[in-house]
């Protein structure tokens, strides 16, 4: 029985590494860095003109700032004047082309995960990139729980304070720390169900969200550590050095998500 545990899950790797390569995972991650990079800001257009509405607009740099490389913030800051000013201007007046831009992303990532389970896209074109900007907009609302939790977070903890059980208030602290790697499995796991051009169900993809949330996590952690401890990318790039930390950032990210992705295809074929 041992033996031939050890024998599927080999199998199951060494067909995933097949998919990986042949795929061409690393140059899809590459091409998911350039839609990221393009749809950031149309992105943020439309994130802060909805947000602004509901939440303080800085519950979103301090929701980006917790995963995102320090270079990303300075790019976002640097810009969010301009943004924060003509954002609902921007967005009024050509409020079809901002979103049709902030959802490139995602439509590559329809594109990559199609090509994951080997299916073509034939749905109408429309209706792909209609599916593309509904995921977009199922990330802004998952964004904005997101930067709701912190707010209910803290009264939640004065209440455990104000009826004598502050002892409970870290152990609440930590709680919100999981439901944020919940939310995130939600999120991917949305993308990963209705994304590609084939039909799944919750229980077809979420050993695919949970690995890339956990990788994208210690990605994010681990490159920000080295950027922040070893590298100067500035003395090599000049005033680039930013867009290219971005870009690595997104990059790494793009290939996470891409490897959950390529893993649920794996488990998809093993099952049939």
């Amino acid at each position: 029985m041992g033996k031939r545990m050890v024998s599927d899950t080999t199998y199951i790797w060494r067909e995933f590494f097949k998919r990986f390569r042949n795929d061409g995972v690393l140059d899809l991650s590459a091409q998911l860095a350039y839609y990221f990079l393009l749809s950031l800001f149309p992105f943020l257009i439309v994130s802060i003109t909805f947000i602004t509405s509901i939440v303080d607009p800085n519950q979103l740099l301090r929701l980006i700032d917790v995963y995102g490389p320090p270079e990303l913030m300075d790019i976002i800051l640097e810009n969010m004047s301009v943004i924060n000013q003509q954002g609902g201007t921007i967005l009024s007046v050509g409020i079809i082309i901002t979103i049709w831009t902030a959802s490139n992303g995602m439509n590559a990532i329809i594109r990559a995960l199609n090509k994951a389970y080997d299916v073509p896209e034939n749905r109408h074109f429309i209706l792909a990139r209609g599916v593309a900007i509904l995921l977009t907009f199922g990330m802004l609302f998952i964004i904005v729980v997101a930067m709701l939790l912190p707010v209910f977070g803290e009264m939640i903890g004065k209440l455990f304070t104000y009826i004598g059980l502050s002892h409970f208030e870290s152990i609440w602290n930590a709680i919100r720390w999981v439901i944020s790697s919940v939310l995130i499995v939600g999120v991917i796991t949305m993308i990963y169900v209705f994304a590609p051009n084939k039909k799944l169900i919750v229980k077809d993809v979420w050993i695919g969200a949970v690995v890339a949330t956990i990788g994208w996590q210690l990605v994010s952690w681990g490159f920000a550590f080295y950027v922040n401890s070893f590298s100067n990318y500035s003395a090599t790039y000049g005033s680039l050095g930013g867009i290219i930390v971005l870009m690595l950032w997104f990059y790494l990210s793009g290939m996470m998500l891409l490897i959950g992705g390529e893993l649920n295809a794996t488990l998809n074929k093993i099952r049939k």
